[in-house]
Protein backbone atom coordinates (compact mmCIF):
# COMPACT_ATOMS: atom_id res chain seq x y z
CA UNK A 1 0.00 0.00 0.00
CA UNK A 2 3.17 2.10 -0.81
CA UNK A 3 1.69 5.87 -0.68
CA UNK A 4 -1.66 5.35 2.13
CA UNK A 5 -1.08 5.67 5.89
CA UNK A 6 0.25 2.72 7.36
CA UNK A 7 -3.28 1.72 9.02
CA UNK A 8 -4.78 2.09 5.59
CA UNK A 9 -6.85 -1.48 5.50
CA UNK A 10 -8.98 -1.65 2.50
CA UNK A 11 -12.82 -2.94 2.43
CA UNK A 12 -14.61 -3.16 -0.61
CA UNK A 13 -17.83 -1.26 -1.76
CA UNK A 14 -19.62 -1.13 -5.25
CA UNK A 15 -17.24 1.34 -6.94
CA UNK A 16 -16.88 0.47 -10.37
CA UNK A 17 -13.79 2.88 -11.10
CA UNK A 18 -10.58 1.30 -12.17
CA UNK A 19 -6.91 3.21 -11.79
CA UNK A 20 -5.61 5.05 -14.29
CA UNK A 21 -2.07 6.03 -15.43
CA UNK A 22 -0.64 7.71 -18.61
CA UNK A 23 -0.49 5.44 -21.75
CA UNK A 24 3.36 6.90 -22.55
CA UNK A 25 5.61 9.28 -21.34
CA UNK A 26 6.11 13.10 -21.93
CA UNK A 27 8.19 15.84 -21.36
CA UNK A 28 8.74 19.76 -20.95
CA UNK A 29 11.60 21.86 -20.08
CA UNK A 30 10.67 25.34 -18.31
CA UNK A 31 12.02 27.36 -15.21
CA UNK A 32 11.38 26.91 -11.55
CA UNK A 33 9.49 29.64 -10.34
CA UNK A 34 11.26 29.93 -6.50
CA UNK A 35 15.37 28.51 -7.58
CA UNK A 36 15.16 29.95 -10.72
CA UNK A 37 16.74 26.65 -12.62
CA UNK A 38 16.22 25.54 -15.99
CA UNK A 39 14.54 22.23 -15.38
CA UNK A 40 13.43 18.78 -17.25
CA UNK A 41 9.89 17.42 -15.99
CA UNK A 42 8.56 13.76 -17.18
CA UNK A 43 5.82 12.01 -16.81
CA UNK A 44 6.09 8.63 -17.26
CA UNK A 45 3.64 5.83 -16.45
CA UNK A 46 3.32 3.44 -13.45
CA UNK A 47 2.09 0.44 -12.47
CA UNK A 48 -1.57 -0.09 -10.21
CA UNK A 49 -0.98 0.55 -6.71
CA UNK A 50 1.76 2.36 -7.42
CA UNK A 51 0.75 6.17 -6.81
CA UNK A 52 2.42 9.74 -7.51
CA UNK A 53 6.26 9.14 -6.86
CA UNK A 54 8.33 12.19 -8.06
CA UNK A 55 11.39 11.31 -9.02
CA UNK A 56 14.70 13.21 -8.89
CA UNK A 57 16.89 12.19 -11.45
CA UNK A 58 20.15 14.28 -10.60
CA UNK A 59 19.85 13.13 -7.31
CA UNK A 60 19.06 9.30 -7.57
CA UNK A 61 16.28 9.08 -5.35
CA UNK A 62 12.14 8.84 -4.98
CA UNK A 63 9.79 11.10 -2.70
CA UNK A 64 6.25 9.51 -2.81
CA UNK A 65 3.65 12.23 -3.23
CA UNK A 66 2.15 11.82 0.73
CA UNK A 67 1.40 14.01 3.16
CA UNK A 68 3.86 13.07 5.45
CA UNK A 69 6.39 13.96 3.43
CA UNK A 70 5.63 17.48 3.63
CA UNK A 71 8.17 19.42 5.36
CA UNK A 72 7.52 23.02 3.87
CA UNK A 73 4.43 25.32 3.11
CA UNK A 74 6.01 28.45 3.31
CA UNK A 75 4.62 29.65 -0.59
CA UNK A 76 4.45 26.15 -1.93
CA UNK A 77 3.87 22.85 -0.86
CA UNK A 78 7.69 21.05 -0.53
CA UNK A 79 7.91 17.08 0.10
CA UNK A 80 11.30 15.87 1.47
CA UNK A 81 12.69 12.12 1.76
CA UNK A 82 11.91 10.38 4.62
CA UNK A 83 15.49 9.90 5.39
CA UNK A 84 17.02 13.76 4.63
CA UNK A 85 14.41 16.41 4.85
CA UNK A 86 17.53 18.23 2.91
CA UNK A 87 16.85 16.23 -0.11
CA UNK A 88 13.19 17.70 -1.50
CA UNK A 89 10.99 18.80 -4.78
CA UNK A 90 9.63 21.72 -4.18
CA UNK A 91 6.03 23.61 -5.69
CA UNK A 92 4.83 19.82 -6.07
CA UNK A 93 1.03 21.56 -5.66
CA UNK A 94 0.34 22.55 -9.49
CA UNK A 95 1.78 19.07 -10.91
CA UNK A 96 -0.09 17.42 -8.01
CA UNK A 97 -3.38 18.97 -9.19
CA UNK A 98 -2.78 18.39 -12.55
CA UNK A 99 -2.46 14.22 -11.53
CA UNK A 100 -5.69 14.62 -9.48
CA UNK A 101 -7.89 16.62 -11.60
CA UNK A 102 -7.22 14.71 -14.28
CA UNK A 103 -7.93 11.23 -12.53
CA UNK A 104 -4.30 10.18 -12.93
CA UNK A 105 -3.60 7.15 -9.95
CA UNK A 106 -0.17 5.98 -10.85
CA UNK A 107 2.35 7.92 -12.57
CA UNK A 108 6.23 8.60 -11.75
CA UNK A 109 6.84 12.64 -12.31
CA UNK A 110 10.71 12.38 -13.55
CA UNK A 111 12.84 16.39 -12.45
CA UNK A 112 16.54 16.91 -13.09
CA UNK A 113 16.05 19.65 -10.58
CA UNK A 114 14.09 20.77 -7.22
CA UNK A 115 11.54 22.00 -8.25
CA UNK A 116 8.87 21.37 -11.32
CA UNK A 117 8.94 24.30 -14.02
CA UNK A 118 6.22 26.44 -13.44
CA UNK A 119 5.23 27.36 -17.07
CA UNK A 120 2.42 29.65 -17.11
CA UNK A 121 1.64 29.74 -13.20
CA UNK A 122 -1.38 27.50 -13.85
CA UNK A 123 -2.13 23.59 -13.98
CA UNK A 124 -3.65 23.95 -17.71
CA UNK A 125 -0.06 23.09 -19.14
CA UNK A 126 0.53 20.15 -17.01
CA UNK A 127 -3.34 19.29 -18.22
CA UNK A 128 -2.36 19.89 -22.33
CA UNK A 129 1.01 17.62 -21.01
CA UNK A 130 -1.65 14.47 -19.82
CA UNK A 131 -3.98 14.72 -22.60
CA UNK A 132 -1.24 14.64 -25.41
CA UNK A 133 -0.12 11.44 -23.51
CA UNK A 134 -3.17 9.78 -22.93
CA UNK A 135 -4.69 8.22 -20.09
CA UNK A 136 -5.89 4.48 -19.58
CA UNK A 137 -7.61 2.62 -17.28
CA UNK A 138 -5.90 -0.38 -15.19
CA UNK A 139 -6.79 -3.78 -14.15
CA UNK A 140 -7.19 -2.92 -10.70
CA UNK A 141 -9.86 -0.92 -8.42
CA UNK A 142 -9.91 3.11 -7.60
CA UNK A 143 -8.70 3.43 -3.75
CA UNK A 144 -10.55 6.03 -2.28
CA UNK A 145 -10.67 7.65 1.65
CA UNK A 146 -14.63 8.11 2.59
CA UNK A 147 -14.90 10.80 5.33
CA UNK A 148 -16.96 9.77 7.70
CA UNK A 149 -17.04 12.77 10.56
CA UNK A 150 -16.30 16.35 10.01
CA UNK A 151 -12.61 17.23 10.74
CA UNK A 152 -11.89 20.97 10.69
CA UNK A 153 -8.28 22.60 11.63
CA UNK A 154 -8.34 26.56 12.17
CA UNK A 155 -5.45 29.42 12.27
CA UNK A 156 -7.03 32.66 13.92
CA UNK A 157 -10.17 32.80 11.23
CA UNK A 158 -9.25 30.63 8.58
CA UNK A 159 -10.18 27.30 8.82
CA UNK A 160 -10.14 24.17 6.33
CA UNK A 161 -12.70 21.30 7.08
CA UNK A 162 -13.15 17.91 5.53
CA UNK A 163 -17.10 16.49 6.01
CA UNK A 164 -18.87 13.74 4.99
CA UNK A 165 -19.77 13.37 1.06
CA UNK A 166 -23.43 14.17 0.27
CA UNK A 167 -25.39 10.87 -0.13
CA UNK A 168 -24.62 9.09 -3.87
CA UNK A 169 -21.22 11.50 -4.57
CA UNK A 170 -17.96 9.33 -4.76
CA UNK A 171 -15.89 12.40 -4.72
CA UNK A 172 -14.95 15.72 -3.51
CA UNK A 173 -17.19 19.01 -3.49
CA UNK A 174 -14.85 21.72 -2.89
CA UNK A 175 -16.50 25.37 -1.59
CA UNK A 176 -13.73 27.64 -0.89
CA UNK A 177 -13.74 31.67 0.26
CA UNK A 178 -10.99 34.23 0.49
CA UNK A 179 -10.61 37.63 1.36
CA UNK A 180 -7.67 40.40 0.83
CA UNK A 181 -7.65 43.68 1.57
CA UNK A 182 -6.66 44.67 -1.82
CA UNK A 183 -9.63 45.85 -4.00
CA UNK A 184 -8.04 43.74 -6.80
CA UNK A 185 -8.78 40.33 -5.27
CA UNK A 186 -11.01 41.64 -2.37
CA UNK A 187 -13.44 38.55 -1.34
CA UNK A 188 -14.42 35.42 -3.88
CA UNK A 189 -16.09 32.27 -3.21
CA UNK A 190 -16.46 29.40 -5.31
CA UNK A 191 -18.10 25.52 -4.77
CA UNK A 192 -17.36 23.24 -7.35
CA UNK A 193 -18.03 19.20 -7.70
CA UNK A 194 -14.33 17.90 -8.65
CA UNK A 195 -14.00 15.74 -12.16
CA UNK A 196 -11.44 15.98 -14.52
CA UNK A 197 -13.90 18.17 -16.66
CA UNK A 198 -14.65 20.55 -14.21
CA UNK A 199 -10.98 20.46 -13.25
CA UNK A 200 -10.16 21.53 -16.99
CA UNK A 201 -12.70 23.78 -17.65
CA UNK A 202 -13.15 25.75 -14.42
CA UNK A 203 -9.78 25.46 -12.30
CA UNK A 204 -6.92 24.29 -14.32
CA UNK A 205 -6.05 27.65 -16.37
CA UNK A 206 -6.26 29.94 -13.12
CA UNK A 207 -2.63 31.47 -12.32
CA UNK A 208 -0.74 31.67 -9.18
CA UNK A 209 -0.58 35.52 -7.62
CA UNK A 210 1.11 36.90 -5.44
CA UNK A 211 0.97 40.74 -4.26
CA UNK A 212 3.66 43.70 -5.13
CA UNK A 213 4.28 44.26 -2.06
CA UNK A 214 5.74 41.08 -1.17
CA UNK A 215 7.50 40.49 -3.47
CA UNK A 216 10.99 41.58 -2.38
CA UNK A 217 9.98 39.76 0.76
CA UNK A 218 9.96 37.17 -1.10
CA UNK A 219 12.90 37.10 -2.98
CA UNK A 220 14.79 38.24 0.22
CA UNK A 221 14.22 35.05 1.45
CA UNK A 222 15.93 33.37 -1.70
CA UNK A 223 12.36 32.45 -3.35
CA UNK A 224 10.40 34.08 -6.32
CA UNK A 225 13.71 33.77 -8.24
CA UNK A 226 12.09 32.24 -11.24
CA UNK A 227 8.61 34.55 -10.77
CA UNK A 228 7.68 36.96 -13.78
CA UNK A 229 4.68 38.60 -15.39
CA UNK A 230 4.51 34.89 -17.45
CA UNK A 231 4.20 32.59 -14.78
CA UNK A 232 2.17 34.90 -12.29
CA UNK A 233 -0.61 37.34 -11.62
CA UNK A 234 0.76 40.66 -9.59
CA UNK A 235 -2.02 43.12 -7.69
CA UNK A 236 -0.95 46.09 -6.50
CA UNK A 237 -3.52 46.98 -4.27
CA UNK A 238 -6.26 47.88 -6.74
CA UNK A 239 -4.54 46.76 -9.88
CA UNK A 240 -3.48 43.70 -11.74
CA UNK A 241 -0.05 44.53 -13.18
CA UNK A 242 -0.19 41.90 -15.79
CA UNK A 243 -0.56 43.73 -19.00
CA UNK A 244 -3.20 40.95 -20.00
CA UNK A 245 -5.38 41.20 -17.16
CA UNK A 246 -6.69 38.50 -15.69
CA UNK A 247 -7.99 35.60 -17.61
CA UNK A 248 -11.48 34.99 -15.28
CA UNK A 249 -13.05 37.78 -12.96
CA UNK A 250 -12.69 35.08 -9.86
CA UNK A 251 -9.25 34.05 -10.67
CA UNK A 252 -8.13 34.04 -7.48
CA UNK A 253 -10.21 31.70 -6.24
CA UNK A 254 -10.07 29.51 -8.72
CA UNK A 255 -6.41 29.07 -8.21
CA UNK A 256 -6.69 28.81 -4.25
CA UNK A 257 -9.04 25.99 -5.33
CA UNK A 258 -6.45 24.60 -7.38
CA UNK A 259 -3.72 24.72 -5.03
CA UNK A 260 -6.09 22.87 -2.54
CA UNK A 261 -6.74 20.05 -4.98
CA UNK A 262 -3.05 19.41 -5.51
CA UNK A 263 -2.32 19.49 -1.59
CA UNK A 264 -5.66 17.06 -1.04
CA UNK A 265 -4.11 14.74 -3.53
CA UNK A 266 -1.27 14.07 -1.34
CA UNK A 267 -3.83 11.93 0.85
CA UNK A 268 -2.47 9.16 -1.59
CA UNK A 269 -5.79 8.08 -2.59
CA UNK A 270 -9.08 9.86 -3.50
CA UNK A 271 -11.15 11.94 -1.29
CA UNK A 272 -14.66 11.17 -0.73
CA UNK A 273 -15.95 14.00 0.96
CA UNK A 274 -16.49 17.64 0.99
CA UNK A 275 -13.77 20.33 1.76
CA UNK A 276 -15.26 23.65 3.15
CA UNK A 277 -12.43 26.07 3.58
CA UNK A 278 -11.90 30.08 3.92
CA UNK A 279 -8.43 31.65 3.82
CA UNK A 280 -6.71 28.62 3.95
CA UNK A 281 -3.39 27.66 1.97
CA UNK A 282 -0.92 25.04 2.09
CA UNK A 283 -0.28 24.84 5.64
CA UNK A 284 -3.88 24.07 6.83
CA UNK A 285 -4.63 22.10 3.73
CA UNK A 286 -1.49 19.63 5.08
CA UNK A 287 -2.93 20.11 8.45
CA UNK A 288 -6.01 18.93 7.75
CA UNK A 289 -4.85 15.51 6.17
CA UNK A 290 -2.62 14.97 9.44
CA UNK A 291 -5.87 15.53 11.86
CA UNK A 292 -7.91 12.95 9.51
CA UNK A 293 -5.19 10.40 9.57
CA UNK A 294 -4.87 11.06 13.17
CA UNK A 295 -8.59 10.17 13.69
CA UNK A 296 -9.21 6.66 12.60
CA UNK A 297 -12.86 6.64 13.55
CA UNK A 298 -13.05 10.18 10.92
CA UNK A 299 -12.16 8.12 7.53
CA UNK A 300 -12.45 4.66 5.69
CA UNK A 301 -10.55 2.99 3.14
CA UNK A 302 -12.91 1.72 0.15
CA UNK A 303 -12.05 0.29 -3.11
CA UNK A 304 -14.23 -1.67 -5.80
CA UNK A 305 -14.38 -5.58 -6.13
CA UNK A 306 -11.33 -6.93 -7.61
CA UNK A 307 -11.46 -6.71 -11.20
CA UNK A 308 -9.99 -9.69 -14.04
CA UNK A 309 -6.98 -8.66 -15.65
Amino acid sequence: MDGLPQNFILDYAELDERQRTLKTSIDCVGIALHTGQRVTLTFRPASPGHGIVFRRTDLGLDIPARFDRVTDTRLATVLSHENDPTLRVSTVEHVMAALSGCGIDNAIVELDGPEPPILDGSAAPFVFLIDCAGVVEQPAPRRMIDVRRAIRVTDGDAFAELRPAHPGVRGLDLAISIDFPDRAIGRQALSLRLTPASFRQDLSRARTFVLAKEVEQVRAAGLGRGGSLDNAVVVDQNEVLNPSGLRMADEFVRHKMLDAVGDLGLAGATLRGRFIAHRAGHALNNRLLHALFDDAASWDAIAAEPLAA
